[in-house]
């Protein structure tokens, strides 16, 4: 599990001027934690981070010399910028049930040869114990065809009892479509010709 070194930061701070002095602002919230904290870490830290971890990831935060274990709640990412604007984290409680995500990786994309697989739900929502979390799905379509999809039932997350799934167990994470041609048919010359001469 990773670690990530943060402090805590002062509110009467503003956001924009950490942003503008290289650092990520979050929040640690809990059931345990009286309050929840303000923090903020490095920018540098935090993409190395996010290299491997993600919305639903769990890592270790360590602030001010104390750790704490956590959950990857939120990522707000300001597109328009290519930045991280903020960043929750969840402390998590050993004996308590979490709501967290896992993301859907496909596997053997490149075995398919004939369609085009589609994602249509890329994260799986579910409630677990922290020791139980998991941050991925990995979906393989190597074998699939045009037609062919993959449920939420499907998964093997679907079958562990620690794991309780909010999606329908019926809902398509993943179909192999038909390769609509969408191109524009060539003019015949004499259209184009008449086309020119209006």
């Amino acid at each position: 599990m990773d670690t990530l070194k943060a402090e805590k930061r002062s509110l009467e701070v503003k956001a924009k001027k950490l942003r503008r002095e290289g650092y990520v602002v979050g929040n640690v919230f809990g059931k345990e934690l009286k309050d929840s904290i303000p923090v903020m870490m490095s920018k540098r830290d935090m993409d190395r981070l996010l290299k491997t971890n993600h919305k639903g990831s769990q890592i270790m935060l360590e602030v001010d010399g104390q750790t704490y274990d956590v959950l990857i709640k939120n990522v707000d990412f300001n597109p328009m910028a290519g930045r991280i604007d903020s960043i929750e984290f969840q402390a998590l409680v050993s004996n308590e049930m979490v709501h967290s995500v896992a993301e859907v990786i496909i596997v053997n994309h490149d075995k398919v040869m004939e369609g085009i697989v589609q994602v249509e739900l890329p994260e799986i929502s579910y409630k677990a114990l922290p020791a139980a979390l998991v941050d991925h799905v990995q979906v393989d379509v190597g074998n699939m065809k045009i037609g062919d999809s993959v449920r939420v039932k499907d998964l093997d997350i679907a079958s562990r009892e620690d794991i309780s799934i909010k999606n329908d167990p019926e809902t398509v994470v993943v179909t192999v479509m038909a390769v609509h041609n969408a191109a524009v048919p060539e003019p015949e010359p004499a259209q184009a010709a008449a086309a020119e001469a209006e």
